[in-house]
C-alpha cells in the first residue's frame, strides 16, 4: 500500500514515518517543502529504508494532487505550529486552507482513508477542571490565539468533507514528549529550558503528557480501527507543571524550580516581550499566547482511544528520559557542556 504522509519533517510526523517504515509493508511518499529540515529522511535512508519525497506545499493544490496519485492512505500530520506569527494569515493558510486542499485532493484521488492530525487545543475544556473528552462542548470563541483557532476551523473543514462521504478520522494528540523534537515543540521547550537552567519559577497549570511513539502508533491504529468522522484524544497522563519539573529533577539530578508565581507576572512580561517582537519583527522569547494558554489546565481523558484503538500507554517517565538524553546529545553541540 502506498501511504501519503505530510509533516514528516516535524516531531509527530517524523515518528509516524519511523513507525510506518518499521512495519515494513508500505511504500511511503512524503510531501516536503523546499528548504525544509530533511534530517528525519536522512535517518531513514541510513537505515536502508528509502522514502519517496515529493516537493510541494499545502497551499498548492496541483502539487498535492500529483503527490497523492495512487495512494490509498493519507496521514495529514503537517501544520504551521507557532504561538507567535508576525502575519497570522500564514497559520490559517496552511492549517485551514491547506487541510481543505489535502482533503479535496484525497477525494479526487479516491483514497480509502484519511487520518487528520488535529490537537487537543481544538477541543473544549470542562469548567470544573475535570478531564475533557472528545464530546466536551466547544466553540470558536473558546479558542485562545490564532494557532488554536486555525486548528478548530480545520476540524470544521474535516466535518464538511466527512459529510460529503470522505472517510476521515481525526486524532487529537495532547502534549507529546520524546526524542527527535527538532524544533522543539512547546513541550520539548519545557524539557530543554529545564536542562539549560532557564526556569527560575513555574505557574499553576497542567498538561496531558504522552509518549510521542504512542502518538505515532495511534495514527496507524486510527487508520486501521478508527470510526470515520470520530475524534480520538491521543494522550496519557495529566500532570501539573510542578509535577513535570519534579519528574525531570528525579531523572536528571538537577533541582526543580522552587517558586510558584502568580499568572499575572509572566503575563505582564510576555505582553511586553510580544509587543517588542511585533515591532522588531522577531519572535519573542515568551509569546503572550503561550502564557495565556498556561492559564488553562489542559487535562484530557484518552479513554476512547485506549478502548477503541488500543492506544498504548507508555509511562511518561520513559518518554521524558528519552527526551532528556536526546536533548543532551543533540543540543550539546550548540550550547556546550552547560546543558544540564
Amino acid at each position: 500500500m502506498t501511504v501519503f504522509l505530510t509533516g514528516a519533517s516535524g516531531f509527530i510526523g517524523g515518528h509516524v514515518l519511523t513507525r510506518l517504515l518499521a512495519r515494513g509493508r508500505d511504500e511511503v511518499r512524503c510531501l516536503v517543502r523546499p528548504g525544509s529540515d530533511r534530517r528525519n529522511f536522512a535517518r531513514a535512508e541510513r537505515d536502508g529504508r528509502p522514502v519517496e519525497l515529493v516537493e510541494g506545499d499545502l497551499r498548492e493544490p496541483e502539487g498535492l494532487r500529483r503527490g497523492l496519485r495512487g495512494c490509498r492512505l493519507v496521514l495529514h500530520c503537517a501544520a504551521d505550529y507557532r504561538l507567535w506569527s508576525r502575519d497570522p494569515r500564514e497559520l490559517y493558510g496552511s492549517n485551514v486552507e491547506g487541510t481543505r486542499n489535502v482533503l479535496r485532493a484525497a477525494a479526487d484521488e479516491g483514497v480509502e482513508r484519511v487520518v487528520y492530525t488535529s490537537s487537543v487545543g481544538a477541543l473544549g475544556l470542562e469548567p470544573d477542571g475535570r478531564p475533557a473528552t472528545e464530546e466536551t462542548p466547544v466553540a470558536l470563541a473558546d479558542m485562545v490565539g490564532h494557532y488554536k483557532r486555525s486548528k478548530y476551523l480545520a476540524e470544521r473543514v474535516v466535518d464538511e468533507w466527512v459529510a460529503r462521504g470522505l472517510p476521515v478520522v481525526v486524532v487529537n494528540p495532547s502534549a507529546p514528549v520524546g526524542e527527535r523534537d527538532l524544533k522543539p515543540t512547546a513541550t520539548g521547550r519545557i524539557v530543554l529550558d529545564f536542562l539549560r537552567r532557564r526556569v527560575p519559577a513555574f505557574v499553576d497549570t497542567a498538561l496531558n503528557l504522552v509518549d510521542v511513539r504512542d502518538v505515532a502508533e495511534g495514527h496507524l491504529l486510527a487508520a486501521e480501527r478508527g470510526q470515520v468522522g470520530r475524534r480520538y484524544i491521543l494522550g496519557h497522563r495529566n500532570m501539573s507543571l510542578e509535577e513535570i519539573y519534579g519528574t525531570l529533577a528525579d531523572l536528571t539530578g538537577l533541582p526543580a524550580p522552587p517558586w510558584r508565581v502568580p499568572h499575572w507576572l509572566p503575563l505582564a512580561y510576555a505582553a511586553v516581550a510580544t509587543a517588542c517582537g511585533s515591532v522588531l519583527g522577531r519572535e519573542p522569547a515568551v509569546p503572550l499566547e503561550a502564557v495565556r494558554l498556561a492559564r488553562h489546565r489542559m487535562v484530557f481523558d484518552p479513554s476512547r482511544a485506549i478502548a477503541e484503538l488500543g492506544l498504548p500507554q507508555t509511562p511518561v517517565e520513559e518518554a521524558l528520559d528519552r527526551a532528556v538524553a536526546w536533548f543532551r546529545q543533540d543540543r550539546l553541540r550548540e550550547v556546550g557542556p552547560g546543558l544540564g
